[in-house]
């Protein structure tokens, strides 16, 4: 088995051998059936010696850990900064308050109330590439103004942001010291449910922590924002590991470590991660410009309910149906009308309103994509042109 984690010193995948981990996998990678060797009808008293065969990530923790850094941040805000580290969750809805539990911004405040006041928030990252480019949270670096990249070997590097993405809440940072610098690759494909991985950060400032699980679900929506489509893993994560990545048995990083639900801040084995394919684009869009343009269709979509589904003769409760269309939009000129229901957009189905928010927001302004919906019962189909997304104003 090949380990794919690229060190500087060799342009070439390094390879790594799991050493009880390869054995299992001829096996099917049959953790949970890890055996005690005993001679066959010995019996085991007291001294006895046993062999628990099991298997270990050692060598895989020491291949990606020097990829894996610290980052801290100076940041400046409007207000007490004492104030703004993990929101005031406890006076907010029950079913916000369950997803809030954001970590890796633990903040002191520098200083009294108005615009001069600073703060620090520590979060983890990693290396993408052997010039310097780290991939972290955005809520890690937001209201940063100095940002400081501590590595496994206890190095110091200066860096800048290049760009962040609050609605997937991804930031590319750069160092300023010449490399070249060990990094890690993202994982082209998703890893399964039942998966095992291993995240690596820097929960509570201590740094250069690895911890294990498996995945536990796919294509969480908790609520974050509109393009959710989390990795649900049980590795412990904590505050300070935001921004870490989750990688798979190969050394890749399937998912980089953003939330998690805990009644008392630590982990209780529930945390989300972003999955690689979405980490790949925000990250290709930071590094050419520095933000992310997003497609805008120009409809307002809700999803279908059993009591929808049933009044307007539906089969099923697939689909977004289109409760308004704004005036001038893509949608507009595309013929998309209110009551339409979306069923697939460039090919791929559209299950729910929450897929057709993403795979919309995932391309380009000025794509080109087939919309099909059902209208009066009978399915067409348009081809729509996609506008640029107008900017948000940020809510309180």
């Amino acid at each position: 088995m090949k380990l794919d984690v690229f060190s500087p010193a060799r342009r070439a995948p390094k390879a790594v051998l799991l050493s009880g981990v390869a054995a299992l996998m001829l096996g099917g990678f049959a953790i949970a059936d890890a055996r005690f060797d005993r001679a066959a009808a010995a019996p085991v008293g007291p001294g006895a010696a046993v062999t628990v065969t099991a298997p270990s990530f050692a060598d895989l923790a020491d291949a990606v850990k020097p990829a894996v850094v610290s980052v801290r941040v100076k940041t400046q805000a409007v207000g007490n900064v004492a104030d703004r580290g993990m929101p005031d969750i406890e006076n907010l809805p029950p079913q916000i308050q369950e997803f809030l539990r954001r970590f890796g911004q633990e903040q002191q405040g520098r200083g009294p109330r108005g615009p001069k006041s600073f703060g620090e928030s520590q979060g983890s990252g990693f290396f993408v590439s052997e010039d310097g480019y780290v991939v972290t949270n955005h809520h890690v670096v937001e209201n940063g103004v100095e940002v400081t990249l501590v590595t496994d070997d206890g190095r110091t590097l200066p860096a800048e942001i290049v760009g962040t993405d609050p609605r997937t809440d991804l930031a590319l940072l750069k160092t300023k010291a010449a490399g070249p610098y060990p990094y890690v690759k993202l994982a082209s494909a998703a890893p399964r449910v039942g998966d095992w991985v291993m995240a690596v950060g820097n929960p509570f400032g201590l740094g250069g922590t690895v911890t294990t699980g498996i995945v536990s679900a796919r294509g969480r929506d908790i609520g974050a924002g509109p393009y959710d489509d989390f990795l649900q893993i049980d590795a412990p994560v904590n505050r300070g590991n935001s921004g870490g990545p989750t990688f798979d048995t190969k050394g890749e990083v399937v998912g980089v470590n953003t939330a998690i639900v805990s009644p008392s801040g630590g982990s209780v084995g529930i945390a989300f991660a972003i999955p690689s394919a979405t980490v790949s684009q925000v990250v290709a869009a930071l590094k050419e410009h520095g933000t992310v343009e997003r497609g805008y269709l120009g409809v307002h979509i809700q999803p279908i309910t059993p009591d929808l589904a049933e009044t307007m003769g539906l089969k099923s409760e697939d689909g977004a149906l289109v409760a308004e269309v704004t005036k001038g939009s893509a949608a507009e000129k595309a013929g998309l009308k209110a009551g339409d229901v979306v069923t697939g957009f460039d090919g791929k189905p559209v299950k729910s309103a929450r897929d057709l928010t993403r795979f919309v927001g995932m391309m380009k302004p000025g794509a080109e994509a087939k919309l099909t919906f059902l209208r009066d019962g009978r399915e067409r189909s348009a081809t729509v042109e996609l506008a640029r997304m107008p900017e948000t104003k940020p809510r309180a």
